[in-house]
């Protein structure tokens, strides 16, 4: 069977993306207002928001098998499509790991973070949500970049992936921070174990946000 010589054309998968792209930044809103429900220990909207986050990570996942289910046969793509599904993946555990940060809070009773770690701990969440956010506008300046394969528009989404750099970086330094207080704490055993982990989970956030512009940056490579 023959492929219309337009079709090859019509459909880009960037589209996708950037759906896919806008699903986890609205997730990493309601991750944001959880995490500080979760530290205030007055508000009692907690679970909602788990839920929510829940709810935007069925439709991402929804987006996610559209886009590497329909991909038209013949479609002539800017990029490998192999390195686009990878790019997709890293995006997608962006969210596994925002959503597996707030099972993770979910299985203690009590509510908050001890204060002692609140401060850094807000730092942390501060400097994973940016990267979160960042996702967003590397896809649409890459789809701006595989439309008319400019200079400068590639140089702009190598400005994201160096931001990107820079973030994961700086959620790195407060994760230690983090851990050598909880280590050198008074805390119990099971508030150590539980503070460690949920760290390390909110860290591997910024980890994949980092993978997906290292992804980015080889489909935008010459």
């Amino acid at each position: 069977m023959r492929i219309p010589f337009l079709s090859m054309f019509m459909t880009s998968p960037f589209v996708g993306l950037q759906e896919h792209a806008e699903k986890v930044k609205e997730c990493a809103w309601t991750f944001q207002q959880a995490i500080e429900c979760h530290t205030s220990k007055e508000c009692l909207r907690f679970e909602e928001f788990r839920q929510e986050v829940h709810r935007l990570e069925h439709e991402a996942d929804a987006v996610k098998r559209r886009i590497r289910g329909h991909l038209p046969k013949g479609t002539l793509l800017p990029v490998d499509k192999f390195q686009l599904f990878r790019y997709l993946r890293e995006q997608d555990r962006v969210l596994d790991s925002v959503e597996e940060t707030l099972d993770w809070i979910s299985y203690r009773s009590e509510p908050g973070i001890p204060e002692e770690l609140q401060k850094d701990f807000l730092l942390l969440l501060d400097a994973v949500v940016e990267p979160i956010e960042e996702l967003s506008r590397m896809v649409s300046e890459a789809r701006k970049y595989f439309r008319n394969f400019s200079e400068k528009q590639r140089v702009a989404v190598k400005d994201i992936i160096r931001n990107l750099r820079r973030q994961e970086h700086e959620a790195d330094v407060l994760e230690d921070k983090i851990n050598q207080k909880v280590f050198n704490s008074t805390l119990d055993p099971v508030t150590v174990f539980h503070m460690v982990r949920l760290t390390e989970i909110v860290g591997s956030i910024a980890d994949h946000a980092e993978n997906a512009g290292d992804m980015m940056r080889a489909m935008v490579a010459r």
